[in-house]
């Protein structure tokens, strides 16, 4: 046989030298990833098309619906690809085997609504489709907020098509980016994108590719099916969320040092998980456990540990020191921990007197409210966010920075692995589809920015700007993620620098964000799942058909309902307005609405420059960029101490990145779980760890979210409620306030006075 060509192996097909010179270079990837292929599997069956459908309007719908609630649940793709599977078996059962014409559109030639047994490939399809309109497991479209804080912050209104047009173009616009980068990060061996190894296993798993010899190698053969365990373990969780969801929901969040220091102010603000420091606090609630830093079952050890430190350092060091002992930016006269913005009084800050018929700043407005002022923990989150990007780019160039280019040098160099070999049986996408795209997006984002600039503020320079920084950032921050794992976020410089250029317009940064932000996001998502299906063997015209109607159903049913529920639910995301046991408290819109009066409405120059009050926030910048170089110097001087190169300071300090919005009950209960099932059962009990754990994970995450569903519409709906006790929230009403002297909140605040 000549090089290139094919022989059979077990089940499928593979090149001949796989098992030699042409195995891939990484050992993961030799470990995980099969070196065989089956191309004359059916892929683009009615049955794909199906459930991916139902699978993308159902997680689309899930995630947009939980992210206004206080604790938002993510449906990951994780739950779609446990889930899908049994519906997949299903259909392949039930459907009629009958073969038909095809329409000549189509290609004509014979097929069948049910071609055989649902296979893998037909699975991998499904999870990509599901997952086509989030960036990284963000659960919706980014763009969505800015409709959130247009419309239930700063009151005004913005029509249903250039909405639709912002949220569609931010999303799809990093697809044209993605095909200009994928023969740099998708083909190359050396490129391996370890996070798609989570993926590859997963699927063999589920589908018993090489399990079941595994098993009974190490005698563990028998025991509950996985299909079992998924179910019972969904049922449990379906029934339990009704719980914590509606009959008992201070469950939620037990504070029990509220509960036995009634009275003092700092007792509580040291044991509120929810506006304090977490105290001992805990969850009985899969939604709050999971809410902001996904589920803990999947995330490594090593991850959960300097998140541990992180989080362990800034709590109960830090921002104690901060409060009581400094008084750090007049810390006292606000709560412990808040996401609001205040006066130098205490008083909430009134965004709206500031904001003048333009939507604009006020000058005179804000000159009569004075300086925005923010909690302590709420600055210096902003504080460990400068230091987490540059500590990102110093530790990736300090710990991987030659290896990244050793392997970019070589996967120019290196002859194709057998992955990329086996994917030359397929026609590869046209490059012109790819320009088509991201000239088609451009040129609809530069009419929004011209004929519909009313709606964006946005001119059509800043666009361009915005471009060309995700142009020029997609490329590197896309090989960081393929070799280390590691993604750099944008979102702060891009808001820092369109705040410096054009002040006093919000809804300009958050869109030159979105722009500049999330198409680099959204493309290095794109390359990540163009590299599932290198490893697992798609036809690449399917991956982009697939992702590219995913994107586009995504983003339009996240608008739906973001439009639904800001209109039918009255005083939504207005946690001063609502009930107090309101779950519409939209947390990570409030962020975001901060960040547009910070950055857009008020500007940089005005809270972190001459004119604001926390300019020494950017020694952070430093801060963060030399940290990493002193572990990097204790390695080089201590080799033989092997957990100094496990300090990862970019994940360390980073640890809290998600607070607010996310509070303390979020970590506690995260950081519990993630230790015992990634550390004593991943030890003790690997066998069990490997075929039950993420099927767990997404057992938990579908029941919580089915029956949240089911809740809303049988009873929230309904204004069904029940009252007592167990549905007045943690029973920490003193937490959230202030403790300097003379403060003084109103008649109607619970907070004393003190003199």
């Amino acid at each position: 046989m000549g090089e290139g060509e094919f022989v059979d192996v077990e089940r499928g097909v593979v090149a001949e030298g796989a098992l030699d010179d042409d195995a891939s270079p990484i050992e993961e990837v030799r470990l995980t990833v099969p070196v065989t292929d089956d191309p004359s599997l059916p892929v683009w069956t009615f049955r794909m098309w199906t459930l991916g459908l139902l699978s993308c309007v159902l997680m689309s719908f899930l995630n947009q619906f939980f992210s206004y609630r206080t604790e938002p649940l993510i449906v990951t793709q994780i739950t779609v690809q446990v889930a899908s599977l049994p519906l997949g078996h299903i259909l392949a059962r039930v459907l009629p085997r009958r073969k038909f014409k095809a329409p000549a559109l189509l290609g004509g030639g014979e097929c069948s609504l049910n071609p055989g047994p649902f296979n893998m490939k037909e699975h991998v399809l499904v999870s990509i489709f599901a997952n086509a309109g989030c960036a990284f497991g963000s659960g919706s479209a980014y763009a969505v907020m800015i409709v959130d804080i247009i419309r239930a912050f700063y009151g005004r209104s913005i029509s249903l098509f250039p909405a639709w047009l912002l949220i569609t173009t931010t999303q799809v616009l990093g697809y044209g980016w993605a095909g200009l980068m994928r023969k740099y990060v998708v083909e190359p061996a050396q490129m391996w994108w370890p996070g798609t190894l989570v993926q590859v296993s997963l699927f063999r798993a589920l589908h018993g590719k090489g399990e079941e010899k595994e098993e009974n190698k190490e005698g563990s053969g028998g025991g509950m099916s996985q299909a079992k365990f998924f179910l019972i373990a969904l049922a449990c969780s379906f029934l339990w969320y009704a719980v914590p969801g509606y009959l008992f929901p201070t469950l939620t969040s037990v504070s029990w040092v509220c509960l036995i220091f009634s009275k003092s102010v700092t007792a509580q603000q040291l044991g509120s998980s929810m506006t304090g420091l977490g105290l001992g606090a805990f969850t009985l609630d899969w939604t709050a456990v999971s809410a902001f830093l996904y589920s803990p079952l999947i995330s490594p050890f090593f991850a959960t540990a300097n998140i541990l430190a992180g989080y362990v350092l800034l709590m109960y060091v830090v921002v104690p020191v901060s409060y009581w002992g400094l008084d750090l930016y007049n810390a006292r006269r606000f709560p412990i921990f808040s996401s609001h913005l205040f006066t130098a009084t205490g008083s909430t800050y009134d965004i709206t007197a500031i904001v003048n018929d333009r939507f604009e700043i006020d000058m005179d407005g804000y000159h009569r409210m004075g300086r925005i002022n923010m909690s302590t923990f709420f600055a210096l989150s902003y504080g460990l966010g400068f230091a987490t990007i540059a500590a990102t780019v110093t530790h990736v160039a300090l710990f991987h920075g030659k290896e990244i280019y050793r392997r970019f040098r070589a996967s120019q160099r290196d002859k194709p692995d057998v992955h990329t070999r086996l994917m030359k049986s397929y026609r590869d996408v046209p490059s012109w589809w790819f320009y088509a795209m991201l000239a088609l997006s451009m040129a609809v984002s530069l009419l929004l920015c011209t004929v519909l600039r009313s709606a964006v503020q946005l001119p059509w320079w800043g666009l361009l700007f915005a471009c060309a920084m995700a142009f020029v950032f997609t490329l590197p921050i896309s090989i960081i993620t393929a070799t280390t794992n590691q993604t750099p976020g944008l979102n702060i410089i891009t808001e820092y620098v369109i705040g410096l250029m054009l002040p006093g317009k919000p809804i300009a940064n958050v869109c030159f964000k979105a722009y500049g932000y999330m198409s680099m996001s959204q493309a290095v998502s794109f390359l990540s799942d163009f590299k599932l299906g290198h490893y697992m063997k798609i036809p690449p015209k399917s991956m982009f058909l697939v992702q590219l109607v995913g994107t586009v159903v995504a983003s339009t049913v996240n608008l739906v309902v973001a439009y639904w529920l800001l209109g039918s639910i009255p005083n939504i995301c207005q946690d001063a307005l609502l009930p107090a046991d309101s779950p519409w408290t939209c947390p990570n819109d409030r962020v975001f609405f901060d960040a547009s009066v910070i950055w857009g409405l008020v500007g940089p120059r005005r809270i972190f420059g001459p004119l604001g009050n926390y300019g020494a926030l950017n020694w952070f910048f430093l801060a963060g960029a030399v940290g990493p170089v002193i572990v990097y110097l204790l390695h080089r001087a201590f080799p033989s101490k092997t957990w100094i190169p496990m300090i990862n300071l970019p994940v360390l300090i980073g640890a809290t990145s998600y607070m607010p919005p996310a509070t303390a009950v979020n970590y506690n209960s995260w950081l519990i779980i993630g230790i015992i099932f990634n550390f004593f059962v991943f030890r003790y009990r690997k066998l069990w760890w490997k075929r039950y754990n993420y099927i767990l994970s997404a057992a938990l995450d579908a029941g919580v979210a089915f029956m949240a569903v089911l809740h809303y519409f049988s009873l929230s709906m309904e204004n069904r409620s029940i009252s007592w006790w167990g549905t007045a929230g943690e029973h920490c009403p003193l937490a959230s306030c202030p403790t300097a002297k003379g403060i003084n909140l109103g008649a109607d605040s619970v907070c004393p006075v003190v003199l």
